[in-house]
């Protein structure tokens, strides 16, 4: 992942909307969520929301899908595996933190 793309994606998430959307849909899974879904789980109107979700989006964190009349959106499970690979690259100088090599990072979906 290019520091460019790093520092959209952390820009992104360093907002309570935004970053409370961006964890629902991860705990969604790949299936996503309406956004007049999102706005109501999380209590936010959904002209805020559309502001918030285009921002993620922008960051390549999320993505939207048509289903009807409805938008659908996921998280970018690839973006945030690869901004959490980027964050622990360099971890300890290259000398292991602890005794055993720690697990391996979760990939999810």
């Amino acid at each position: 992942m290019e520091t460019k793309d790093v520092l959209a994606a952390l820009a992104a998430l360093a907002q309570e909307s935004r970053l409370a959307a961006f964890r629902l849909l991860v705990q969604v899974g790949p299936d996503g969520m309406a956004a007049s879904k999102i706005a109501e789980h999380l209590d936010i109107a959904p002209s805020s929301l559309s502001f918030h979700l285009k921002e993620l989006s922008h960051a390549g964190l999320i993505a939207a899908r048509q289903d009807g009349r409805y938008l659908i959106y996921s998280a970018n499970f690839s973006t945030m595996n690869g901004l959490l690979a980027f964050l622990a690259d360099n971890c300890c100088g290259g000398v292991p933190c602890v005794p055993s090599p720690p697990p391996p990072l979760p990939i999810c979906c």
